[in-house]
């Protein structure tokens, strides 16, 4: 099981254009729910989000997670936070895709791929000629890189570096872009990430790309300031009525890599709880035994809890001492 990388904010323009204009291979969505009383203060606000934005009252968890499910191809069924009622105000979003690769894997032999993985799985995934594959330069030196392409577009790229590479530059490196290097300026033999042969022939390089079958499932907590939503809620806080709110934002995400294609989702949320007592009226009693009335004695506690021990009429008031 791997983890599956937390998603980068993207500017609001970016966001509004791209749920204008789908990709054929990605299921989007994105929601506001709030609740009455706080509708006239965001006005302004929400008159502003896209139209293709889906606003709404706060739903309970059990309609929350049917969105989450609906929105993500059924590949994530749990809305990733709490909703309750002091819940005043919920932002979401939601990315799923399914697809087929143009040219499946060849499954071959763990061994192939060299590693300790060998002996973890037996068979693993091997690239065809339609799939891209090579070697390149980048911040982290030298890398392998693996592309597969879907029918509808899209393209899932690898990118391994040197086992001591830390895991957020090779991901920095995998968002590229990326210089291919000619395998006749690297040295021949045996490599930790590549095996480089020559023979006679045609000129030419062949390159060919060995990969395990890998799934994810991974939640973030995504209240750490770089990832913006810290400043995002307190903008919204100054909007909101008078009070004390707390804030929740969190990602689930998942994300699959098979022989014959890729599947992935991410549904990302912030909700916003009120944690102030309302005002209203207050009414007090004062209650009066005046008359003859009834008491009654339980036990607390074990196979005593609730059985009456003693019961009383009183109808003689007496002094206190």
């Amino acid at each position: 099981m791997a983890t599956v990388d937390r998603l980068v904010p993207v500017p609001r323009d970016t966001v509004a254009a791209l749920l204008a204009d789908p990709h054929p291979a990605v299921v989007s969505a994105a929601a506001v729910w709030r609740v009455p009383s706080v509708v006239a203060a965001l006005q302004s606000w929400l008159a502003g989000l896209p139209s293709s934005v889906e606003v709404g009252d706060v739903p309970n968890q059990l309609a929350a997670d049917r969105w989450a499910a609906e929105h993500t191809l059924g590949l994530i069924d749990k809305f990733p936070v709490s909703i309750n009622p002091q819940t005043v105000l919920v932002i979401a979003s939601a990315l799923a895709t399914r697809v087929d690769w143009e040219s499946p894997f060849q499954v071959v032999s763990s061994a192939e791929l060299r590693s300790p993985w060998s002996d973890r799985v037996a068979h693993v995934l091997r690239s065809v000629p339609s799939h891209t594959a090579y070697i390149a330069s980048s911040p982290v030196g030298d890398v392998a890189v693996h592309s597969a392409r879907s029918a509808d577009g899209l393209v899932v790229t690898s990118v391994i570096a040197a086992a001591s590479a830390e895991p957020a530059d090779v991901l920095a490196a995998a968002h590229g872009p990326l210089e291919q290097r000619s395998l006749f300026d690297l040295p021949l033999g045996d490599g930790p990430l590549w095996t480089i042969t020559e023979a006679a022939g045609r000129p030419g390089e062949k390159h060919v790309a060995v990969l395990p079958t890998w799934s994810a499932q991974s939640e973030h907590k995504l209240m750490s300031p770089e990832f913006g939503f810290p400043a995002a809620a307190e903008g919204l806080i100054e909007l909101l009525p008078p009070g004390a709110y707390s804030v929740e934002a969190k990602q689930a995400a998942l994300a699959r890599y098979t022989r014959t294609g890729f599947e992935a989702a991410a549904v990302t949320a912030m909700a916003m709880r009120a944690s102030f007592v309302a005002e209203g009226r207050q009414r007090s009693a004062t209650l009066r035994f005046g008359h003859p009335y009834a008491v009654v004695a339980r036990a607390s506690g074990g196979a005593w809890d609730a059985v009456p021990v003693f019961s009383a009429w009183v109808v003689d008031p007496e002094e206190p001492a």
